[in-house]
């Protein structure tokens, strides 16, 4: 459990700064139909935690064995702590920032929740090594 809290505070943490960033640049993260490309790099930051997470869950807690299933309750556990530090983040953002609710964001919150779901499919197919005998 450690690895996951480890690896979920940093997605958690660097995402929720990832909200300040863009604000600070400019760039509206109120819901709009108008489509800005660097809104794409927010993908990349639960991307690359999960990778580097479950990875080294891999190669420190399991011996560089690792099956489907391990590697997706792993990710599971990583995304619950990386979502609960960054809503806490979107939260204050809203609140203090954004001057909204939260339900104007629950479309990206939604959003977010699919997107990791897909990514921890992707990270257990790419990660795991051990076939579990039928």
């Amino acid at each position: 459990m450690k690895n996951a809290f480890n690896s979920g505070a940093i997605i958690g943490v660097l995402s929720g700064l990832w909200i300040f960033i863009m604000h600070m640049i400019g760039v509206s993260t109120k819901p709009s139909h108008e489509f800005n490309p660097i809104e794409l790099t927010s993908g990349f930051i639960p991307l690359l935690g999960l990778y580097f997470g479950v990875r080294n869950y891999r190669e420190k807690d399991l011996a560089g064995q690792i099956s489907f299933l391990e590697a997706l309750m792993e990710s599971f556990k990583i995304l619950i702590v990386g979502g609960v530090i960054a809503v806490f983040f979107a939260i204050l953002y809203i609140d203090y920032v954004a001057a909204g609710t939260i339900t104007d964001f629950s479309g990206q919150i939604f959003g977010a929740l699919l997107l990791g779901l897909l990514f921890s499919l992707l990270v257990s197919l790419l990660l795991m090594n051990k076939h579990k005998n039928l």
